[in-house]
């Protein structure tokens, strides 16, 4: 098992500018605590995401760390133009030297995409747009026709420093959305209960093997996947510490993420805890001391059989302390025993 930290960048009770230097900070201690990989949201118009562009604040990352890989999970392609997309990509594996992890996807929320006019066809533009991605970072010269994009003999002068191209990531859940995933060699991560990520590791390994000739896939340098679960999780001295900290956190970050869809007389999706209870005892959150933690890794781990723990350090009003703590506290007595 490898672990990885995913990160929503919602905001807190600090300075927004603030908030950036603190997330970078915690990235720097992931590093060093030897974490394999830091995966950034976008969102848009929501307190739940102040990285809109993925680009940007990794740019910055970039620049304060050497080793750990990074990349958006996920560039949301309908409100991309795929050209500007291209470049924008190379140019960030080629400034952290091929250690970009590119996630790729439609958009969850209709309201996010739909401030930018982009309607219920958007699962029909991003595919189209993940196939001229993919060409203009592999081919020498870019040509296209689709119903969204057309392009001809567009020479693609900035190139990737990963080759044929950087791994591909997507969020799944849907059984559709997974075939769709491994048909490309992508990479996947799902978040929810338990039983809900049991699924989708047996369903994806599955497909990954059903598909396993499919021409797109020759593209991706992936050969087997990496399935990640996705957990929010704070570690401290103990469990009622633990508890006593995470609580008020996991509200105040499900308020924003639920700020935008409230705006709209609806609520998010019913695969995330609306509270720190419901989440623990689903599975989708860890919270306690290192030897409880361990032990809930251990169980889902046997449980599901996914193999990368995309872990959730920095939600709602954790202060930067207690979350450099908690992941000191899991680098140094956790992770050793689940390697």
């Amino acid at each position: 098992m490898e672990f990885g930290l995913f990160d929503h960048l919602d905001r807190n009770d600090r300075p927004d500018a603030q908030l950036y230097r603190d997330r970078i900070a915690i990235v720097q201690a992931a590093e060093a605590a030897g974490f394999r990989g830091y995966h950034v949201a976008e969102h848009h118009m929501t307190p739940l995401g102040l990285a809109p562009s993925p680009s940007v604040y990794l740019s910055a990352v970039i620049q304060h760390t050497s080793t750990i890989r990074l990349g958006p999970l996920v560039y949301l392609l309908p409100l991309y133009h795929p050209l500007r997309l291209i470049e924008e990509i190379c140019m960030l594996d080629q400034m952290s030297d091929g250690r970009l992890e590119l996630g790729v996807g439609a958009g969850v929320s209709p309201y996010e995409v739909g401030y930018y006019g982009v309607g219920e066809d958007k699962h029909e533009v991003y595919r189209e747009t993940l196939e001229v991605l993919i060409k203009g970072l592999t081919e020498e010269r870019l040509n296209h026709e689709g119903a969204h994009h057309q392009f001809a003999n567009v020479p693609m002068i900035l190139k990737p420093a990963q080759q044929p191209m950087p791994p591909l990531w997507a969020g799944v859940g849907s059984d559709e959305g997974m075939t769709f995933a491994a048909r490309h060699g992508m990479n996947a991560m799902g978040l929810g209960p338990t039983q809900r990520i049991r699924h989708i590791v047996e369903y994806y390994r599955e497909a990954w093997t059903a598909v396993a000739g499919d021409a797109m896939r020759a593209f991706s340098p992936t050969r087997e996947p990496m399935i990640g679960a996705l957990r929010q999780i704070h570690v401290a001295e103990t469990d009622e510490q633990a508890w006593a900290e995470a609580g008020p956190a996991y509200q105040h970050w499900y308020d924003a993420l639920n700020w935008l869809w409230v705006e709209h007389g609806t609520n998010a999706s019913s695969n995330l805890a609306p509270d720190l209870k419901t989440g623990v005892e689903n599975g989708a959150v860890i919270v306690g001391s290192p030897t409880t933690v361990r032990d809930a890794i251990v169980a889902e781990r046997e449980a599901t059989g996914y193999n990368y723990a995309v872990l959730q350090f920095a939600f709602g009003t954790l202060t930067v302390d207690q979350i450099t703590r908690a992941l000191n506290l899991f680098a140094g007595e956790v992770m050793p025993a689940l390697g």
